[in-house]
């Protein structure tokens, strides 16, 4: 029996860009039109994720609605008051935009998301696709979702919710995150030449990166001290430690508190803040190691990006981190908040051209034999199918 495309609505803030959002539109993008018809909707219109969008010719629909239950730590209490005594109202109207454009499922992707739009959904007869990125301690993903969610998926083992209110049982899946697979990478050397003359700095120059959010479970401030540890014990090696992204919206200042803790140590002329570019390949490339010092990290888009790219990568053994490398094989796991730990590895990878080349490859290797765009399209498709009662012959991922 034949079935019209289910109607599945995404909803944003829109107002940056993260890993989450760039998966989720990899999701959307790369949907068959046959069985799914995604509807975006944005509530901010003219910011970062509108030009993204457009730039790869995917519509949205413009809410212009500011009306967004957001975690206190990022507005003021007087803030968090006043939304709270609009959002009633503000259910109405997502209600009421839902059933126009004959939503089956909305399909959240981070916090503010699934505490905004839960309550519209159910009122809606819609069916709550929760995809969980974060910690597993998160309280929405552990009180709200196993309340009103229809299915939970996370990106990793580590991310399933801790301590659900309810058992979700079948209500709950892991499906890693969609990476496209390049199909041509750019020269290494040519990216590492290009980056040094940007910045001024001698040809000989070698990279460490870290690619991510500025925000305090990734560690940033980890990052500037395993570069400081690197250089108190090589100090005449030519080694600059590279930030490419930015503060979270609303919360601390950490590329300010990275800057100053440079000076502090006495690296201020090894720690470069790079700001948040795309595409993020050259410059993937351009880095000898991606260095990854966060805590509680679901499952980090860059380490699988790195990976994809031929960047050897250095992980922390915790969160998500584990289930991608494999420690030895296909990249580093070292200690949590120990940013001495990273010395080793990064000595190991950056003056033995041989092991480097070897965890480049095999890095390359089981990343793109794990992780693609394909197989995590028909997961998710398949569980919309299933929490509508269409379910297929193959029946549905876990």
């Amino acid at each position: 029996m034949s079935h019209r495309p289910i109607v599945v609505g995404f909803p944003f803030i829109g107002d940056q860009i993260g890993g989450s959002h760039i998966s989720a539109v990899n999701l959307i993008a790369s949907l068959k039109q046959s069985e799914v018809e995604p509807k975006i909707f944005l509530h901010k219109s003219n910011e970062a994720l509108s030009k993204y969008l457009s730039d790869r010719h995917i519509n949205f629909v413009a809410l212009d609605d500011d009306v967004v239950l957001r975690p206190l730590r990022n507005r003021t209490r007087a803030q968090a008051a006043f939304d709270a005594v609009r959002y009633p109202f503000a259910v109405f109207r997502f209600w009421r935009v839902l059933r126009q454009h004959g939503v089956e499922i909305v399909h959240t992707n981070d916090g503010p998301m699934h505490a905004t739009w839960a309550l519209p959904t159910v009122l809606a007869g819609a069916k709550l696709f929760w995809h969980h990125r974060g910690d597993p301690q998160a309280r929405g993903a552990n009180m709200l979702a196993p309340l009103l969610a229809s299915h939970v998926v996370t990106v990793s083992k580590f991310a399933q919710p801790s301590n659900p209110l309810i058992p979700l049982n079948d209500r709950i899946s892991v499906i890693h995150s969609p990476f496209d697979h390049p199909q041509e990478l750019p020269d290494r050397e040519e990216c590492r030449l290009a980056l040094a003359q940007e910045l001024g700095l001698d040809p000989r120059t070698h990279f460490v990166g870290y690619f991510g959010s500025l925000i305090d479970r990734k560690k940033p401030l980890r990052f500037v001290e395993a570069v400081h540890a690197f250089h108190k014990k090589n100090p005449d090696f030519p080694l600059v430690g590279l930030l490419f992204g930015r503060p979270e919206k609303g919360g601390l200042r950490l590329d300010e508190d990275a800057q100053a803790l440079a000076a502090s140590l006495g690296i201020a002329d090894k720690i470069r803040l790079m700001g948040f570019r795309l595409p993020v390949a050259p410059y993937m490339r351009a880095v000898d190691i991606l260095l990854v010092p966060a805590l509680n990290e679901p499952f980090g888009r860059t380490l699988i990006e790195a990976m994809l790219l031929g960047t050897p990568v250095i992980a922390t053994n915790h969160g998500g981190n584990p289930e991608a490398i494999d420690h030895g094989r296909n990249g580093y796991l070292v200690e949590p908040e120990n940013p001495s730990a990273f010395v080793e590895p990064m000595e190991t990878l950056l003056m033995n051209e041989e092991e480097w080349r070897r965890i480049s490859e095999t890095a390359r290797v089981s990343a793109l034999a794990s992780y693609g765009v394909e197989y995590h399209v028909n997961g998710i498709t398949r569980l919309y199918q299933h929490i509508l009662g269409r379910d297929q012959v193959n029946g549905r991922p876990h």
